[in-house]
C-alpha cells in the first residue's frame, strides 16, 4: 500500500459516465451574438495580415464571449476536466479564417505548443495514407492520428489538448473521454498493487515525438504522478509496451498486468463517456486528468470529404503542479513541446 499517497481522490475531475449521460449538461451551444463576435474579431486579424497561428490573445478581442472563455478555462482546470462548444458554422469560412477562429477561441485558454516534428502548432488529424503492416501503427513510428485505427484510451503530452472537427468521417470515428483520476480511485480500490509499478513509471518509445525520428523517453515517466497534493495522468499502452521492448528492462508480470488492468477500466462503459463531433463542434480536455479515444472510421473517398480535425496542444498559463519526472515527457523539459526537426 502506498501509504503516502491518498486512498481516494475527491475532485470534480473524477466522475463516471452516468454523472453526464445527459449531453445538455455538457455541450455549450455559440450564440448567434458570440458567433458574430468571433467572426469579427477573425476579421481584425486577417486584416492585420498575421498567419492562422501567429497572433496572440490580445490581437482577437472578444468583448462578451471573454468571460465564456473564462467560465470553459476553470472547468478544464478546477472542473470536470473537459469542454465541449458546438454552433460554429464551418462552412461560412475558408480554412485560414476557419483556423484563425480555432486558434482565436484557444489563445484565451492557453499557449499554443508544437507537436510534431515539423514544428505545427496546429495539425491535421485526418488519414494520411501511411503504409504500414498489421493495425498498429505505433509500431512502425507512425503515430495514430494519422491514420483510420482505432486510438485507445491515452494522453497526449500537453495540459490541454484541442480538437476542431471541420469534416467527420463517413462513418465511424467517435470520441470518448475517461477521467483518468476515477481510474485511479478504482486502482486503489481493487488492485492497490498495481499502483507501485506505475508510479514508478516507464520508457517510453515516443513515436517521433522525442529530439530525434526514434527515441524512448530519456527516463521513466510514470502512469501516475502525486505532487504537491494534485494527482496527474500520463497514459499510453503502446507506447509502454513498446518502450519495454526496445529497453534492456523490459516489462515484469506486475508491470504488464497493471498497464493491462488501466487500460481495461478505461474501456468500461461506466468509465468511457462517448462524444460524436458534427462539423464545427470543439472539444477541450485537460490531458493530466482525462484519458481520450477514438473509434476506427470509414472514409469517403474524395480529399475534400475525408474527415478532418484540426488540433491544438496548450500549456496551461496556471498549469497543474507537476513533478518535474512526470512533466517531462518529450525529453524537451517540464512541459516541453516536440521538437522542430528539419
Amino acid at each position: 500500500m502506498l501509504t503516502d499517497w491518498p486512498h481516494v481522490i475527491n475532485e470534480t475531475s473524477v466522475w463516471k459516465s452516468s454523472v453526464y449521460a445527459d449531453e445538455s449538461s455538457w455541450i455549450v451551444h455559440f450564440t448567434e451574438s458570440q458567433l458574430a463576435e468571433i467572426e469579427q474579431a477573425a476579421r481584425q486579424v486577417l486584416a492585420s495580415g498575421q498567419g492562422p497561428t501567429s497572433f496572440r490573445k490580445s490581437d482577437f478581442t472578444l468583448p462578451t464571449v471573454a468571460s465564456l472563455l473564462d467560465d470553459l478555462l476553470r472547468t478544464l482546470h478546477k472542473g470536470r476536466g473537459f469542454v465541449f462548444l458546438r454552433g460554429l458554422d464551418v462552412t461560412r469560412y475558408d480554412i485560414d479564417t476557419l483556423k484563425i477562429i480555432y486558434w482565436g477561441i484557444c489563445s484565451y485558454l492557453g499557449e499554443g505548443i508544437s507537436q510534431n516534428a515539423q514544428g505545427e502548432a496546429m495539425s491535421a488529424v485526418t488519414d494520411y495514407g501511411d503504409s504500414f503492416e498489421g493495425n498498429d501503427p505505433y509500431r512502425h513510428n507512425i503515430r495514430a492520428h494519422r491514420t483510420t485505427t482505432e486510438i485507445h484510451p491515452h494522453t497526449d503530452s500537453c495540459d490541454y489538448v484541442a480538437l476542431l472537427c471541420v469534416r467527420p468521417a463517413k462513418s465511424g470515428g467517435e470520441s470518448a473521454v475517461v477521467s483518468s483520476l476515477a481510474i485511479y480511485n478504482e486502482l486503489m480500490a481493487t488492485h492497490p498493487e498495481y499502483l507501485q509499478p506505475l508510479r514508478r513509471g516507464f520508457f517510453l518509445d515516443l513515436v517521433g515525438k522525442g529530439t530525434s525520428g526514434k527515441q524512448l523517453s530519456f527516463h521513466r515517466i510514470p502512469v501516475f504522478s502525486y505532487f504537491s497534493g494534485k494527482m496527474s495522468a500520463r497514459f499510453n499502452k503502446r507506447q509502454i509496451e513498446l518502450g519495454a521492448e526496445k529497453s534492456i528492462e523490459g516489462l515484469d508480470t506486475l508491470s504488464q498486468k497493471a498497464i493491462n488492468y488501466v487500460a481495461e477500466l478505461s474501456l468500461r462503459d461506466e468509465f468511457q463517456l462517448p462524444m460524436t463531433f458534427q462539423a464545427g463542434d470543439i472539444q477541450i480536455l485537460n490531458s493530466r486528468v482525462t484519458f481520450h479515444a477514438r473509434k476506427a472510421f470509414d472514409d469517403h473517398a474524395q480529399p475534400e470529404r475525408k474527415r478532418l480535425l484540426l488540433r491544438v496542444w496548450l500549456n496551461a498559463l496556471n498549469p497543474r503542479p507537476m513533478a518535474p519526472e512526470f512533466a517531462n515527457q518529450l525529453n524537451t523539459g517540464e512541459r516541453g513541446a516536440v521538437t522542430l526537426r528539419q
